[in-house]
Order: structure tokens, then C-alpha cells, then sequence
């Protein structure tokens, strides 16, 4: 399992490179008002991440019971079918309800091939409400690790911390060895883009990236809630999480249209007052290691912290936004 996540990773950094010259010529992003950036750069090098990655997770379904098969398949499929999608919206917009539209179909297709045992609150909902409460929450987050990719190494890092915390919670909490090998093969992915999209970025990842990463890694983390460490899966991205639905409605206050484009997260707001992409990016990594340790942290069985892992995040994490809203003179 850890040969094919280091081969997984090869491939995703080797073919982002060989796919270079063609994305110059058929996806370049240039800048605009919205822009975080001020030099044109190609988009739609989550082709190269997702070229290592379903396959490395295809082939890590040898290992994984057989319960966890047509979920997982339906998953897979799922992401084939957004990701064909992005990266139509990356080459020309598409309107945003037929992006919607999928989106809701693809994760009631997944969550339907779900045993129904598997109850994210554990029994204290009934199915229905559960799985619809759960459809939300992952609908939002698809959508939310698409918004938060404005700048240089971000979702990569993001994306990182995600694979790496679900993977060490599967291991350490639960001794889940095939759970915890997907979470090593989406990391080691990430990892490998970085090398492309740190700043200055050559390539960014486009909606072809972002929204099927969104899509597995919410996938990743739904699995630590199903194992009863719900907390703990809401740790892991809480900088996402806050970042991402304070902007949404700060927003809805002000009257706009959440759907376009905007400059207005905090971490945009980092880069504007004065922070370079790279420092940014390396807080939200500085920040995200904490949020990992917390959550693992939470199961320990001697300390044990439970949901006070997940407060200590949110303070840490509003501290961090607060240093991003004040900018670098404040810092």
C-alpha cells in the first residue's frame, strides 16, 4: 500500500509536467479583478493530480472489505463524472445550477450505495436525516475547497493536511491500515502539485482539481465521522470550514451574489494587506499541523480531549484569521 501511494504520488508529478505545454495552450487563467495573481497561468493541472490518484485508489481497493466496495466505486465514478464536468467549466464557465445539479446528484449517488448501518451521528438521527444532514455538509464542502483555491500551494497544503490526519486517525484510533492507505495516497498527490504550485505557481488546479479533491477528500474525512470521531473529522479542515462559511456570509449579509467570484477570504485579504502567497500558504500548513494534532489528540485514550480538541481549533483558527485581516504591519 505505501508502494502505490509513492507511485501514485510519481505519477501525479510527472504528469502534471508532461501536461504542461498543452494547459498553455488550451487553459490559461488570466488575471482580473478577482485575481490573486498578476501573471497568466495555465489551469487544469488537477488532471495531472487525479491521474495518479484514481488509480492509486483503484488499485488500493484490493485491500478494503467488501462493504466498503459499491461505495467506493460510486465514489470513484462520481469523481469521473465532476471532474469531466470541471474541466469543462474550466476551458468555458458553465452556469452554476448545472454544476450545482451534478454536484447533488453525485454525492446522493455515493451516499445511496452506503450500508445503512453506517450512520454518521450514530444512531442519534434517523437514516434519512442522517444521510440528508450528511449530503449537505459534503455538498458544502465540495464547494468550499473550490472557493478556498485563490492562491499559490493553498489547496495543495490543505489537501496534504486533510490525507495526512484521516490517515494517521484510520491507523492510530482505529487500526483501519486500507483506510488510512487512501488518505497516505491523496496526500502524497497533493504533495507532488505542490512542487508545480508553489509561488510563483506554473500551474494552478483549475475546477478539475479542486472540485473532485473536495469530493474525495470530503470522502476521506466523512469516514473518521463514521467511525464515531465526528469531531475529529470537523477538526482536520476547520480552517476551510471557517474561513470559507464566515465569507459566504458576510457576503449573503452584504447582498451579493455568492456565486461569483470575489477577493473577499481571509486569506485573500492576507495577500492584499501586505503577505506574499508563500507566507500565507505556510501559516495555513503551520496551522493545519496544530489542527491535526488536536484531532488525533481527541482519540487518545489517555488524554482523551474530545470536542475541546475541536474548540482549541477554533480559537487557534480565529487567531489566525484575525493576523490575516489585520495584515502583515499587524503581524
Amino acid at each position: 500500500m505505501l508502494l502505490i501511494a509513492a507511485l501514485s504520488a510519481l505519477a501525479s508529478l510527472l504528469v502534471t509536467g508532461w501536461l504542461l505545454p498543452w494547459l498553455r495552450r488550451k487553459a490559461m487563467d488570466r488575471p482580473n479583478a478577482r485575481s490573486s495573481h498578476v501573471v497568466p497561468t495555465p489551469r487544469g493541472g488537477g488532471l495531472g493530480v487525479l491521474i495518479g490518484l484514481l488509480p492509486g485508489w483503484a488499485a488500493l481497493m484490493v485491500w478494503t472489505p467488501g462493504t466498503l466496495l459499491p461505495e467506493l466505486t460510486a465514489l470513484l465514478s462520481a469523481t469521473i463524472v465532476l471532474a469531466w464536468l470541471s474541466f469543462r467549466d474550466d476551458r468555458k464557465p458553465l452556469p452554476p445550477s448545472i454544476r450545482f445539479a451534478v454536484q447533488i446528484a453525485a454525492i446522493a449517488f455515493v451516499l445511496t450505495m452506503q450500508a445503512p448501518d453506517r450512520l454518521v451521528f450514530q444512531g442519534a438521527l434517523p437514516l434519512l436525516a442522517d444521510r440528508l444532514i450528511t449530503g449537505i455538509g459534503w455538498l458544502w464542502f465540495v464547494n468550499l475547497f473550490n472557493f478556498m483555491d485563490g492562491i499559490d500551494g493553498i489547496s495543495a497544503i490543505e489537501a496534504g493536511a486533510i490525507g495526512l490526519g484521516t490517515a494517521l486517525i484510520a491507523a492510530l484510533a482505529f487500526f483501519r491500515f486500507d483506510l488510512a492507505a487512501f488518505g497516505l495516497v491523496y496526500a502524497g498527490c497533493a504533495a507532488a502539485f505542490l512542487w508545480w504550485n508553489w509561488h510563483p505557481a506554473k500551474v494552478f488546479l483549475g475546477d478539475v482539481g479542486s472540485v473532485p479533491l473536495g469530493l474525495l477528500g470530503g470522502w476521506l474525512l466523512l469516514q473518521t465521522a463514521l467511525a464515531g470521531a465526528l469531531s475529529a473529522a470537523l477538526t482536520i479542515p476547520l480552517y476551510y470550514l471557517v474561513d470559507a462559511t464566515v465569507t459566504l456570509l458576510w457576503r449573503a449579509y452584504d447582498g451579493e451574489k455568492i456565486w461569483q467570484p470575489h477577493r473577499r477570504h481571509f486569506y485573500q485579504k492576507a495577500v492584499q494587506r501586505g503577505f506574499s502567497h508563500s507566507a500565507v500558504s505556510l501559516r495555513i500548513a503551520g496551522l493545519n499541523a496544530l489542527l491535526v494534532a488536536l484531532a488525533t489528540a481527541s482519540l487518545h485514550p489517555i488524554l482523551g480531549i474530545g470536542w475541546t480538541g475541536l474548540a482549541l481549533g477554533l480559537c487557534a483558527t480565529a487567531a489566525l484569521m484575525r493576523v490575516f485581516a489585520q495584515g502583515r504591519g499587524a503581524a
